[in-house]
């Protein structure tokens, strides 16, 4: 049922939204350069790896030495309007149709954070990632690690479809508020380092 419902409402959003994804992909083009989308390998179900799409949103700046620059210097105001305002996910409509991504799930992470996990906290692949969740309702990146992933536990333990329509009104919200773009002094959320050695409740 909620395969179903992802589908039928991803659909129905990426036709409703084409002339949106159209005018963000040329000012994008225009603003950032190419390419428009941004991919990445990220883990889903089971640590399956898939190709994740977001709209890109910041430079491809090199310093003096061709090394890029960090992220902060390389966000632009209109990619952190991309961001704040959740735009850059729409592509992240087709990972939902095909079935890498749920529209409600624990946010994929970088596949470099898979053998940080504690056990608990690995848990979070136990459904399919998503393009909102329960911790990006309650806190987003200004929660910390172990704050995020006591919720995306939380949510694997208790889903259902009532609660999916609950955190995608919540996530409208939030959007509209733009609260809880960042971790306080960094442009998202700082890297996650793992959990404290001998703590498997976190």
């Amino acid at each position: 049922m909620k395969r179903c419902f992802d589908f039928c409402i991803a659909l129905f959003a990426l036709l409703a939204l084409l002339p949106v994804i159209f005018v963000i992909s040329i000012l994008i083009y225009f603003k950032l350069g190419s390419p428009i989308i941004f991919i990445q390998e990220r883990p889903g179900l089971r640590e399956k790896v898939f190709k994740m799409m977001k709209f890109r949103t910041m430079l491809n700046s090199l310093d003096k030495d061709g090394v890029i620059l960090p992220d902060e210097q390389r966000m632009t105001r209109f990619g952190s309007f991309l961001r704040s305002s959740s735009l850059d996910e729409l592509p992240g409509l087709i990972n939902v149709l095909k079935g890498d991504m749920s529209l409600v799930g624990p946010r994929p992470l970088l596949v470099e954070y898979l053998p940080l996990y504690t056990e608990d906290q690995a848990r979070r692949h136990n459904v399919r990632p998503g393009i909102t969740g329960w911790a990006q309702v309650n806190g987003r990146n200004a929660i910390s690690w172990d704050a995020k992933f006591i919720l995306d536990v939380w949510y694997v333990d208790n889903r259902s479809v009532w609660l999916d329509i609950k955190i995608l009104l919540m996530t409208i919200r939030k959007v509209i508020l733009r609260d809880g773009i960042s971790a306080e002094g960094e442009v998202t959320m700082s890297k996650f380092v793992g959990a404290p050695k001998g703590n498997d409740n976190e």
